[in-house]
């Protein structure tokens, strides 16, 4: 077994699920604090500041991660061949890889600054917002578009950590920083009534402060393969084009995917501003379940990604199978625990019974099914671990994107069944369908390695 340090996990070697659980757990808490950030924002304004301005900030999302998603990709690109080069005992690449991506995030936060800055309100228009959100959204957007920087270093940061196994610091940072950011939140809205600029500031405070205890930890880092050294910021070019080989692909499907969902809040847009804020309301609670599943797709693509680079081929089955089942309990115990509360849990984002009511739809729908959606991801994240990109972001674009606007353009459109239930009925019918899919390829491209394991 290889000796690791203190916050390092070996991968390679031993019982699957007790590591699996050690890496994911902190991770799961790790993204549960993230989700706190925008959900921080959603309550507060909401309570504090009405109805208008909690849709405001809701109708935003599905927007922010269209923009952000293909930059994301990126850093996928960067855990895998992090982990890839780890598991292999590669420090000189693995050093490599860090400073690249560390590059990268900067310049990909600095050009997103300036997209967001010079096109909220286009963007906005584009999906249809209504008159009396337009302007709340736009400010919201451009100044929560100004910590771009921090976040897109954190994201990368916390993947660079976690390919090689190291969960719990980024854990320690969004602790202290979720802190803060709730008590901005408060602060700047109930005190100094900054409304949606209010929200919007104490985030992005609260990301560069957790993008700056990344920085600090990567400089201090003691294995010299992933210590950051300034005067080796740049971006190597080979390596570049591995993080774009798997990354952009991972970052055009995340782009995919909320276009779709944009289509989809345009749709929910239609139907007026007490459906916006239930569905933004419900939507915030979904994330909590999502991320408790997706904390085993990153398993699934961390662990794998070691392996490969270990050449222990035995192993790609059993991580599939370990994640798959530790994704379904966590969908299935959280969705249907996230629509059982529904009520209480709504209530913290809106007083208004009507919002509530449409919230409650959604949830019943998307909740109770969501286990579907973390066993699509966590093949994804095997099929990438195993270092296919193009693959799952083309059936991923056909089956779970490209459904779900066919069902919005026929279905949905007739009169009969143009309602906000059969609008969101799309997800499981799609996650399924997609799913199987992701099967059948993930069947024959394990094919294509060894079955027997193979000395580094």
């Amino acid at each position: 077994m290889k000796k690791t340090g203190a916050y390092e996990l070996d991968m390679t070697t031993g019982a699957l699920l007790p590591k699996m659980l050690r890496f994911a757990l902190p991770l799961m808490l790790s993204s549960l604090l993230q989700l706190l950030f925008n959900a921080a924002d959603i309550a507060v304004v909401g309570k504090f500041a009405g109805d208008n301005s909690l849709a405001a900030v809701g109708s935003t999302s599905s927007l922010i991660n269209l923009m952000t998603n293909l930059f994301l990709g990126l850093s996928i690109g960067a855990n895998v061949l992090s982990a890839k080069y780890t598991g292999a005992g590669d420090k000189e690449r693995t050093s490599k890889v860090v400073h690249t991506a560390v590059t990268v995030s900067l310049l990909s936060g600095a050009i997103l600054t300036v997209i967001g800055l010079l096109f909220a309100p286009q963007f906005l228009k584009l999906m249809d917002s209504p008159d009396g959100v337009i302007g709340l959204a736009s400010l919201y957007m451009r100044v929560y578009f100004l910590g771009m920087p921090a976040m897109m270093f954190y994201n990368f940061g916390s993947s660079l950590l976690r390919s090689k196994g190291d969960t719990k610091r980024p854990l320690y940072f969004l602790t202290a920083a979720g802190i803060l950011n709730v008590a901005l939140n408060l602060v700047f809205v109930i005190i100094f009534r900054m409304d949606v600029a209010g929200v919007a500031l104490a985030t992005i405070i609260s990301q560069y402060m957790s993008a700056a205890l990344v920085f600090r930890c990567l400089l201090k880092e003691e294995d010299e393969a992933f210590r950051v050294v300034i005067k080796k910021l740049k971006i190597d070019g080979a390596t570049l084009w591995g993080l774009v080989r798997i990354g952009v692909p991972a970052g055009l499907q995340g782009v995919v995917f909320s276009l779709s969902n944009v289509v989809i809040q345009s749709s929910i847009n239609g139907f007026g501003e007490i459906i916006i804020a239930g569905s933004s309301a419900a939507a915030s609670i979904e994330g909590f379940v999502w991320v408790s599943m997706n904390a085993f797709h990153q398993a699934a693509l961390t662990f794998t990604g070691q392996n490969i680079g270990a050449k222990k081929y035995s192993r790609i089955n059993k991580i599939l199978f370990c994640a798959e089942g530790c994704a379904i309990v966590a969908g299935l115990v959280f969705g249907n625990l996230a629509y059982l509360f529904g009520r209480p849990l709504l209530s913290i984002y809106t007083d208004t019974a009507a919002s509530i009511d449409a919230g409650m739809v959604r949830l019943s729908i998307i909740c109770t099914t969501y286990c579907l959606c973390g066993m699509m991801d966590t093949i994804v994240g095997s099929i990438r671990g195993m270092g296919y990109g193009v693959v799952p972001t083309i059936v991923s674009m056909l089956g779970a994107c490209g459904l779900r606007l066919l069902w919005i353009a026929t279905i949905f459109r007739i009169p009969q069944f143009h309602t906000p239930e059969v609008l969101f009925f799309s997800y499981p019918v799609t996650w399924t369908m997609t799913l199987l899919a992701h099967l059948v390829c993930f069947i024959i491209m394990k094919r294509k390695f060894p079955k027997e394991d193979e000395a580094v």
